[in-house]
């Protein structure tokens, strides 16, 4: 026989008090009255969840409202966002973007961190003679005294949680970063400086999947909670959310597609590099050599910003650039139409800064051509979370990890 349970006194309160909690956060300021109204709750039960979380430190009267009302103006309460701060880092090879921000993701600084090769990589050096190891502590030194400044300039002493978006593969089980590729020293030393800052806790996640969080979150995947984020830049990644959960795999490799052996690469890929992947046909330096074998300007330098630059450039010059984008859309959709038969996310999202670059009109094309790969319907939609999607991300996460400690969620 099963006992039916009902909730404690205390459940209850935990409860009503994250649902109100929750209610100020998205909604801001509320009248006792709209909250009634808002969450279904009596009137003494609303009124004694306020006034405990006022004695809390988390909710105060910040003004009062008296348009629509007889008598006395209605008291209006918010959550105190100063209550706690936390902060988001976007780490690439060339350096970190940074965001302090209070708890209701509001950011209030922003630094950036340049961080140039100290050591030519055409050059053969000795390790004990370069210094290396020095050097990578010193960078991480530097990242980390940049984000206390910022910090205490906008009038922040202390950071409750900090959410770090780097490349590589996050491990579900200890938290530790495993790169896929070379990347700097200075990656590991951050995290581990980042992680001796008294009284602050680090999150360390994939920057890709941060990316998918924020276009699940406040982008272009709003309203679905099934579809797969294709990040394109300088190589190429995806994040996969099913049912409205992120999923890494067993060793945090969920959407490290630049690997995926596809046609059209000169090779195929190994265990230590993606050339002969995926990222052999829509990696940065593969964009940019397609775009010179069309006849359109692009720097050799073949980074990012370069690809960007010549989807801009060809989306600008209207028939022109229509073979470029054509080719550029099978090639993308070469990649998305084995995450389709796989998972059948319905949705493919392009971020990144070719996503960003390509817009609705790259978005549409690549639909297309997916459309003949793949007997599953898949929308093809470009990303809105911007080029700063990986910070918002971050943001998300770290405001998520600072409510389920202060609001008691689950």
């Amino acid at each position: 026989m099963t006992t039916a349970r009902t909730a404690t006194p205390s459940t209850a309160r935990a409860i009503n008090d994250r649902l109100a909690l929750n209610l100020l956060l998205e909604q801001g300021p509320l009248t006792a009255t709209e909250l009634r109204d808002l969450t279904g709750l009596s009137r003494p039960t609303v009124a004694d969840l306020l006034d405990r979380l006022q004695r809390t430190g988390l909710v105060a009267v910040v003004g009062e409202r008296g348009e629509q009302r007889r008598g006395p103006n209605a008291r209006l309460y918010a959550l105190v966002a100063s209550r706690a701060h936390i902060a988001a880092f976007d780490v690439r090879e060339g350096g970190v973007s940074l965001v302090v921000a209070d708890l209701a993701g509001r950011s209030l600084a922003t630094a950036e961190v340049p961080v140039e090769a100290s050591v030519d990589p055409s050059v053969e050096v000795p390790v004990e003679a370069s210094g290396e190891g020095a050097a990578d502590a010193g960078v991480a030194d530097r990242i980390v005294r940049t984000l206390l400044e910022t910090a205490r300039g906008a009038g922040v002493e202390q950071l409750h949680t900090i959410a770090v978006g780097a490349p590589g593969l996050v491990d579900p089980a200890t938290g530790r970063l495993h790169s896929t590729g070379k990347l700097p020293g200075w990656h590991a030393e951050l995290l581990t400086a980042l992680r001796e800052l008294p009284g602050t806790d680090v999150i360390l996640e994939n920057e890709v999947n941060l990316a998918g969080r924020a276009e699940y979150r406040v982008g272009a995947a709003r309203d679905r909670d099934t579809f797969v984020l294709m990040w394109l830049g300088h190589s190429v990644g995806a994040a996969v959310i099913l049912d409205g959960r992120l999923r890494r795999g067993f060793s945090g490799g969920t959407g490290e597609i630049c690997f995926l052996p596809v046609p059209g690469t000169v090779g195929l890929p190994s265990a230590d590099s993606c050339e002969g992947g995926f990222h052999g046909l829509v990696g940065s330096a593969a964009i940019c050599a397609l775009a010179r074998s069309h006849g359109l300007s692009a720097d050799p330098a073949g980074d990012a910003s370069a690809a960007e630059a010549a989807v801009r450039t060809a989306l600008a010059a209207g028939a022109a650039g229509e073979a470029f984008l054509d080719e550029l859309a099978e090639r993308i959709a070469l990649g998305a139409a084995a995450l389709c038969v796989v998972l059948d996310p319905g949705c493919v999202v392009l971020g990144g800064e070719i996503g960003r670059a390509g817009g609705a009109e790259l978005a549409g094309r690549v639909e297309r051509r997916l459309a003949g790969f793949s007997p599953l319907r898949t929308e093809v939609r470009a990303g809105t979370a911007g080029g700063g999607a990986v910070l918002a991300g971050a943001v998300l996460t770290a405001g998520d990890a600072v409510r389920r400690d202060l609001f008691g969620e689950p």
